[in-house]
């Protein structure tokens, strides 16, 4: 009797640190479930949901196809590009300019610099055009949006921006979703049917 009362005392830590591994795992998780939702999420933008809509309403379902190579490709290039930060502990430029030197460092910069000065714009541009449907004066918009935005990357921290941008990352779980039978049968048909003339149209798209 000694013995088993024994055992099952001894049972009783090994599952307190199950649970204790279990509970750490799931933070891990979270923890990075954190950003990568983020990231997931951060192509949602005006520019992006304005692309989205006219491809929709054009073309249907045909290049809903492209998201599966696309995707791959995103995965690919994040995880190479978070291993290579986290490995060297450098940025993209310190690591192009090691490899290839000034001037094709100074080529990507500009060209990063023109991408996301346009990307600035459309962002800009889509909280103009939101606001204006509540009869707000673009005006007004536009420098206190560009006043709160040099608030939080200058002055605020990361911990309560990460909270903000995963809550407003939960809105887009609201959109609308058609059957998926409905999908899948729309993209076969009208992929047959659009690929050979344009080739080109899906990726130009996608990107």
């Amino acid at each position: 009797m000694k013995l088993k009362i024994f055992k099952r005392d001894l049972s009783m830590p090994r599952r307190v640190a199950g649970f204790g591994v279990l509970k750490y795992r799931l933070i891990a998780f979270l923890a990075v479930f954190g950003p990568g939702f983020i990231t997931a999420n951060v192509d949602n933008d005006p520019g992006g949901i304005l692309t989205y809509s006219q491809a929709g309403a054009k073309y249907g379902y045909a290049l809903l196809w492209t998201l599966i190579p696309t995707t791959i490709a995103l995965i690919v290039v994040q995880e190479m590009a978070a291993r290579m930060g986290a490995v060297t502990g450098k940025g993209l430029a310190d690591l192009i300019r090691e490899e290839f030197g000034l001037r094709a460092t100074f080529f990507v910069m500009v060209v990063l610099g023109v991408a996301d000065f346009g990307n600035i714009m459309a962002e800009f541009a889509g909280l103009a055009s939101g606001m204006g449907i509540f009869g707000v004066s673009k005006y007004l918009v536009v420098p206190v949006g560009a006043a709160i935005v040099w608030f939080v990357v200058v002055r605020g921290s990361y911990k309560p921006v990460e909270r903000i941008l995963i809550l407003f990352s939960l809105i887009y779980f609201t959109y609308p979703s058609p059957r998926c039978w409905r999908i899948l049968t729309g993209t076969r048909r009208s992929k047959t049917r659009l690929f050979p003339r344009s080739a080109i149209m899906p990726i130009t798209l996608c990107w």
